[in-house]
């Protein structure tokens, strides 16, 4: 496994720094061709800077690589065509999008404006099905001509704040949950062109997070983004094609499997709201497990 991804061009959104930088030098350590896309811009999405993402695709062809700095609006539909485009023309074809790029604007719901929460969604949610569907139709249309499946890889990035819930972000947390969701039904969509999609719900010190938390020395480093590249990296191999709709919590001295909603205590359905129907919903919440703290993953005390 000393080369997972020889040969392989993969488009890494928001690739310069964080996160995505880790993914962008991992993979081509691992001998992929990389599109290193980022807008370059402050936290909250604002300021772009070209800068970035050429200094990763410096650094990649620095250290024997291949690699472009891609400076696109993933969230614009024209703008991730011309991303999607410009991997096929520069590299030959394109076999994974990993849909990392995002913003915080971070707000308690009564207080959070419409530019807000829209902005998060356009960014996370759009951002992640935007380069996807151009990706996806490239593919299809080269398994539908060849004959064969395409080997293909989507990976998309969710959140414990969508996955489990977490106070202050809900236009983060909303984008995040659906992106879970659209991870799935993807994957069932697109299997029967060999096109596997995935989802990295990350544990990790980035810029978006750096402040949020006091953090132990032990925790600082299980939480730097090295710990995530890994997974990533695997996942954009040939060698994951029988995993597809799983969403993989990693960093923060975790590697695990999301499982997803599931049917708890169940009875039968009543006619009228009455006081039988209140107490049966009252023991079949009590029989329910609580739902995941977004810290530790686990049932809230």
């Amino acid at each position: 496994m000393n080369m997972l991804c020889e040969g392989r061009v993969v488009i890494v959104t928001g690739g310069a720094r964080g996160i995505g930088r880790e993914y962008s030098l991992m993979l081509a350590a691992h001998g992929a061709k990389v599109v290193v896309n980022d807008l370059g811009g402050a936290p909250d999405g604002s300021s772009p800077d070209a800068t970035p993402a050429q200094v990763v695709a410096n650094e990649i062809k620095s250290n024997g690589g291949e690699a472009i700095a891609n400076g696109e609006d993933i969230s614009n539909w024209a703008a991730a065509k011309r991303m999607v485009q410009q991997a096929i023309d520069t590299f030959g074809k394109l076999d994974v999008v990993i849909n990392n790029a995002g913003i915080l604007r971070d707000r308690m719901f009564v207080n959070m404006s419409e530019q807000e929460f829209d902005d998060v969604i356009r960014v996370h949610l759009k951002g992640t099905f935007a380069p996807s569907h151009h990706a996806a139709q490239y593919w299809r249309d080269l398994s539908k001509s060849t004959g064969k499946p395409v080997k293909a890889r989507i990976i998309n990035t969710t959140s414990n704040s969508g996955i489990y819930g977490n106070a202050g972000q809900t236009n983060y947390g909303a984008a995040k949950m659906g992106i879970a969701a659209f991870t799935i039904i993807a994957s069932q969509e697109l299997a029967r062109y060999g096109i596997t999609v995935n989802a990295i719900s990350p544990i990790a010190e980035t810029r978006l997070t750096a402040g949020l938390r006091e953090r132990t020395p032990e925790q600082i480093v299980q939480r730097h983004p090295r710990w995530i590249a890994p997974v990533v990296t695997w996942l954009a191999s040939e060698r994951s094609s029988d995993v597809t709709g799983r969403i993989f919590e990693t960093g923060g001295g975790v590697l695990a499997v999301a499982e997803g909603w599931v049917r708890g205590p169940e009875a039968a359905p009543r006619e009228k709201p009455d006081a039988e129907l209140e107490k049966l919903l009252l023991s079949l919440v009590s029989k329910a497990r609580k739902n995941s703290s977004a810290f530790t993953g686990k049932p809230q005390d």
